[in-house]
């Protein structure tokens, strides 16, 4: 009973570690941009550019350059989890960065309770996989080591149908996807002017289809993609209300997603601050590191034969 616990809870982490991961930057591409957009007008200001489109590509274009940032959010997935997260991230060169989760709500927080967990943990994020530190109660599990590590690879194959969108945005993240995506659906408004933790910002909504923005956006089989959007329709994901609230440096100071799922809704809120903070991430030490398949493996054996 405790290995299997264990077990599920080393597999939600994973998923929700993954989740967090592109609610807090989300994923992007060198999307079109036009050579005037970035301009400021004399005021220096992108909250009086009239047309929206024009201001978001100038927003896609400086956030994306500053190339890292502290960011702060909360995501909630019906039935499934509440969490916060808080921590810096580099998107430079692929994602990197470290974040602290902790899962305040759900069955995810209820399932780190069983297996003696805090439902909080450390995060680290690398360009090919990201490790996670799930205390001393998992320790009591793996001989010592309280750390997992997860290979994007792994998790991709783990993902099914979605696991080469899910490789893709881990790799490939940064804070614009909100932009970006407000640009990709056409469906994108300017609100108005509003303060976010005492910042003045200017505020665009936008909705956007969920499988059709990431057909567009992604390099799946056609295959791929049937399967992707069958996933998509099981879980009951179709569309996804975006904002973003952008600030007179045309960096993003706020992003909010909306959307519906089967469980319950989904909602993501996530801060940005102190764009071009300086990001230092180790490796946890090898002694302290269980790998995320060999947990698997190891767990499934012990239950396998408990059963027999």
């Amino acid at each position: 009973m405790q290995s299997n616990t264990v077990r599920r809870v080393g597999l939600a982490v994973a998923v929700a570690a993954a989740l967090t991961s592109v609610a807090a930057c989300g994923g992007s591409d060198d999307g079109g941009t036009s050579k005037d957009a970035g301009k400021k007008n004399d005021r220096g200001s992108s909250v009086v550019k009239v047309d929206p489109i024009a201001a978001l590509v100038a927003v896609q274009k400086k956030t994306g350059q500053a190339q890292s940032a502290r960011v702060e959010g909360e995501t909630s997935m019906g039935s499934m989890m509440t969490m916060k997260q808080k921590g810096v991230m580099d998107w430079s060169d692929g994602l990197t960065g470290t974040m602290e989760i902790s899962y305040t709500g759900g069955s995810m927080a209820d399932a780190m309770k069983q297996a003696g967990g805090s439902g909080t943990m450390e995060a680290r994020y690398f360009k090919d996989g990201y490790a996670a530190n799930m205390g001393d109660a998992m320790a009591q599990q793996t001989g010592g080591k309280n750390w997992i590590s997860y290979s994007y690879d792994d998790l991709a194959q783990l993902a099914g149908a979605s696991g080469a969108v899910l490789k893709d945005q881990m790799q490939n993240s940064t804070p614009e996807q909100g932009v970006k995506s407000l640009l990709a659906s056409g469906d994108v408004k300017k609100v108005g002017q509003e303060d976010v933790r005492g910042v003045s910002t200017t505020h665009y909504s936008g909705t956007v289809d969920v499988a059709a923005l990431t057909s567009k956006n992604s390099k799946l089989s056609a295959d791929e993609l049937d399967a992707l959007k069958k996933q998509l329709a099981d879980a009951g994901i179709t569309t996804e209300t975006i904002d973003i609230w952008v600030d007179e440096n045309d960096l993003l100071v706020k992003k909010t997603e909306r959307g519906a799922m089967k469980t319950g809704e989904l909602n993501s809120t996530v801060y940005y601050s102190d764009y071009g903070t300086k990001v230092t991430v180790e490796r946890p030490p090898a002694a302290q590191t269980v790998d995320f398949t060999e947990l698997l493996k190891q767990q499934q054996g012990a239950g396998t034969g408990a059963a027999s």
